[in-house]
């Protein structure tokens, strides 16, 4: 019975996002309750557990999040991000201008939400595409296929290190395992995957977009730009390396790891970049902080949904639905990371949104990660892969890739929900060989 009344309470999850349309933050909320009621929770108890699990979820979250998109609106307002891709673009040539466009998707994708991202570059892609003369897929696929794999795989994107603190995982040693499994996948499914779809060749859309082009002296130098994007990159790597070679009662190892804290290392790039993306370029501190401002604005409807789904983790978890699926599954002969992984990627299907995808099917599996002492790092990243799957056409980014390459529904689904799946399969493939190593 309480597999079903879950299972019901995300049939309904689903029907409130997809159908009625539903705010996804709202949605949860309501399930969460209807959920921890089905369940037996006394009614007093409801709102203080959702409480917890919002608060507890967006306290570990809040400030990465906003920090993160703080330093992505500065590199974009600054011309970095700009900058980035055309020394690439030089750099690799005009015939390999595929790779170079998949790095500074990468690179890029780093610092920004996924569609902050593609918004950032579509303007470029369609620039290089008119430029070089070539196929305007053979350059928007590696792009979109670089942005979608640090979303998914790499913190401090709001879905890995949101399910990062769901599981308990190490954000640090979650971005190195990250990192191992994200560079091959997006070369698959970017560089490689883009060879298969030359027969659809969509001309650059007529008034799709409006590029700001910054001239060559109002963008930041290429080592600034690099170096501000990857601080935090270099800072939580730094801190996992160190628990992983260090002693523990190395000075060096607590300084390291010091930095090396999510909120340290992005509260650093950020004050790095008020600087290199603001301050150094001649802007006030007004224009620098209206732009930090606007950021956080951006952004503030995903912490409400992660949020949210924090709270319908802890009602499965207060109510003992949580303690009935880890005993339920503990002697079943199915990988806990495949299991997080299939859970993950029926919900993307059916509800469209990873991050929701992400966030259910952690407080699903969370459980099943502390009964099987499942790797918490190799969970958080089966989930992430999980989540991107296919995404269906109840995915906004389904219609933004589609709209802005100029593609039919059948083009979208072989060029898009393609390299998805990839990336969703390939990320579930790197999860299952590290675990041989590491688990």
């Amino acid at each position: 019975m309480p597999l079903v009344i879950l299972a019901i309470g995300i049939l309904i999850l689903f029907f409130l996002i997809v159908k009625v349309k539903l705010n996804s933050f709202l949605a949860l909320l309501l399930v969460a309750g209807l959920v921890g009621l089905a369940e037996g929770m006394p009614i007093d108890q409801l709102i203080p557990t959702i409480e917890k699990g919002l608060g507890g979820t967006l306290g570990g979250l809040a400030i990465v999040v906003s920090f993160g998109a703080m330093l992505g609106k500065l590199m974009a307002e600054s011309g970095g991000a700009q900058r980035i891709a055309t020394t690439l673009i030089n750099v690799f040539g005009r015939e390999k201008v595929k790779w170079a466009v998949c790095l500074t998707g990468f690179i890029v994708g780093i610092a920004l939400f996924y569609e902050i991202g593609f918004v950032l570059l579509i303007p470029l892609v369609f620039t290089i595409a008119a430029e070089a003369k070539i196929p305007l897929l053979e350059v928007g696929i590696p792009m979109a296929a670089a942005l979608s794999v640090t979303h998914g795989f790499l913190p401090p994107h709001p879905g890995p290190t949101a399910i990062a603190i769901i599981y308990n995982a190490d954000i640090g040693t979650t971005l190195l395992y990250g990192a191992a499994i994200a560079i091959p996948t997006a070369i698959v499914a970017g560089p490689l995957y883009c060879n298969l779809t030359k027969d659809i060749n969509p001309e650059i859309p007529k008034g799709m977009y409006n590029p700001k082009i910054f001239k060559d002296e109002e963008m930041p130098s290429f080592g600034i730009s690099v170096f501000t994007a990857l601080v935090p990159v270099i800072l939580m790597a730094a801190s996992a390396i160190s628990k992983l070679t260090m002693d523990a009662d190395l000075p060096l190892r607590h300084v390291l790891t010091f930095f090396g804290q999510p909120d340290i290392a992005l509260t650093i790039s950020v004050a790095i970049a008020i600087y290199t993306f603001g301050i150094g370029r001649g802007k006030s501190m007004e224009d620098v902080m209206k732009t930090v401002q606007d950021a956080v604005l951006a952004i503030a409807m995903i912490l409400l949904i992660v949020g949210g789904g924090g709270a319908l983790k802890q009602v499965l978890i207060d109510s003992g639905l949580g303690l009935y699926i880890g005993e339920l599954v503990a002697n079943s002969d199915l990988s806990p990371l495949f299991l997080a992984w299939l859970v993950a990627a029926v919900i993307r299907t059916a509800c469209g949104s990873a991050t929701v995808a992400a966030l259910t099917a952690g407080g699903i599996a969370a459980p099943i990660a502390v009964a099987t002492g499942a790797n918490p790092e190799l969970m958080v990243l089966a989930t992430g892969a999980g989540s991107l799957i296919f995404s269906p056409p109840n995915d906004p980014g389904f219609w933004l890739f589609k709209e802005f390459f100029g593609l039919t529904i059948k083009e979208t689904v072989r060029t898009w929900c393609a390299l998805e799946t990839i990336i969703a399969v390939m990320g579930l493939i790197g999860v299952l060989v590290l675990n041989v190593f590491v688990g």
